[in-house]
């Protein structure tokens, strides 16, 4: 493992690129803000279990296969692509809360009309995070920088680094759900603008599936 001064840098590194905002942090707020805290926290939970295949993959070397091989990447960024632009368009055309019904509950839910099974929320969390080989890139790139060279067993130290990242990342991401449940709680006034703010994320996550559809391989020359 590194030592204490590498391995605090490692930390402070890890939540500061945990705060920042993407399609894991936008899928997240969204189920908060729609179903409550409960559903938020489910979907923290789904995208820290996406997120350890990428970490497994990677420290077994089934991640560097995909950063070296176009066929893999470009199989596995389609995929990823067309399940960020599903997720989308189902926010997109979600049902419009009624303002007659809807009522902010105790357990922070703030709408009345269906909602999808907590198992359900997970699975869609762990499919977020799993379909995006820009994940599994990222461990690869990320935490080597922290394993000396020369270190005894590095597939080992990868994989504890690893999930030592997702740890911290699983509670800065519960975080994110407690906050946007609290919020929805107190904006029992404004349901039609929390209606488009869904709508909102809605249309971030259809970009993010753009974006990673349009992503040049790592394994090929970038595009001049």
């Amino acid at each position: 493992m590194p030592d204490t001064p590498h391995l605090l840098a490692f930390i402070g590194a890890g939540l500061l690129l945990n705060l920042t905002p993407g399609p894991d942090v936008f899928f997240i707020i969204s189920q908060a803000m729609r179903q409550g805290a409960r559903a938020g926290a489910v979907a923290a939970l789904g995208i820290t279990a996406g997120c350890c295949v990428h970490i497994v993959a990677a420290a077994v070397g089934v991640s560097a296969l995909v950063a070296a091989s176009a066929a893999a990447f470009a199989v596995l960024k389609w995929v990823g692509a067309a399940y960020l632009v599903y997720v989308g368009l189902t926010m997109l055309f979600a049902r419009t809360p009624s303002p007659a019904t809807g009522l902010v509950q105790g357990g922070g839910r703030v709408d009345d009309g269906p909602s999808a099974p907590l198992w359900q929320v997970f699975r869609r969390g762990f499919l977020t995070n799993a379909l995006n080989p820009k994940v599994a890139l990222f461990f690869l790139a990320f935490v080597p920088q922290f394993i000396a060279p020369g270190t005894e067993h590095p597939s080992q130290v990868f994989l504890l680094l690893g999930l030592l990242f997702n740890f911290n990342a699983l509670w800065v991401n519960f975080g994110w759900a407690f906050g946007a449940a609290w919020l929805a709680r107190r904006a029992g006034a404004m349901r039609r603008a929390m209606h488009w703010l869904e709508r909102g994320a809605g249309a971030i996550f259809i970009g993010f599936g753009l974006r990673l559809a349009l992503a040049d391989s790592p394994a090929e020359p970038a595009s001049r």
